[in-house]
């Protein structure tokens, strides 16, 4: 139920009141283990949560705490049991990373660990690396780093492209196209520079953008993907220099 996600009014006897109990969603950071077992109407108070920054309760807006983040994990494969996300939810998460299955020394590490007596539940050894205030001050910086004219011109170019793919039935919205120019910056900014190149673009255009298409059938049954398409449109488009 929504109420277990955001909260609820919870009569007390002792002063005859109604008090809000905050639910998990008032924290920094929320995980979504498996959004896509999670029903439609708690779906669509997360979503409220994601984009306004606040739910409301009985009417009653509450803010957030700051920085509020969300981050989901779904299984892919399986489709009984589970509700697919909408559009409007999708397209408000920030990055879309595929986890593929690791490489044969990879999964021989992975075993390794776990017959030395690892166990993935304790979470003891659990280092923080960064709060609130440094994640503001990253926020900070990141609006700092430079946007050329050509760089924006870029991004509307990738974008509109995808609005008139033939293999596309959804294209990528000005809230996507925002959001490449945020992750962009974001990855110049991880690359030591003050200055978003079309490299940085290019890099972050896939996981940006790969859940804010959705493909025709037609093009899925000749085996197209979603990153394929938009690796087709990285090369069709004309690179600023």
């Amino acid at each position: 139920m929504p109420g277990d996600v955001t909260g609820s009014l919870v009569y007390d006897a002792r002063t005859a009141e109604f008090e809000f109990r905050a639910g998990p969603v008032f924290t920094n950071l929320l995980l979504a283990d498996e959004i896509n077992r999670t029903p439609p109407k708690t779906q669509a108070a997360l979503l409220e949560a994601m984009e306004e920054r606040q739910v409301s309760v009985d009417g009653d807006p509450r803010a957030l705490p700051d920085p509020f983040i969300v981050a989901a994990t779904q299984n892919p494969i399986e489709y009984e049991g589970t509700y697919q996300l909408p559009e409007a939810q999708l397209d408000r998460f920030l990055l879309k990373l595929n986890v593929p299955l690791p490489p044969r020394d990879q999964e021989i590490a992975i075993l390794d660990r776990h017959a030395r007596g690892f166990d993935p539940r304790d979470l003891s050894r659990v280092q923080p690396v960064a709060g609130p205030a440094e994640l503001a001050a990253a926020r900070e910086a990141v609006r700092q780093v430079l946007v050329g004219d050509e760089v924006l011109g870029y991004i509307v170019d990738i974008v509109g492209a995808t609005r008139h793919s033939p293999s596309l039935q959804l294209g990528v919205s000005p809230r996507g196209a925002t959001a490449l120019l945020s992750t962009a910056r974001s990855w110049a900014w991880l690359s030591g520079r003050n200055y978003v190149t079309p490299d940085d673009v290019k890099a972050m255009a896939r996981p940006t953008l790969r859940h804010r298409v959705a493909l025709r059938p037609e093009a899925e049954l000749e085996g197209s993907t979603a990153d394929g398409v938009i690796e087709g449109i990285l090369a069709a488009v004309p690179v600023p220099r």
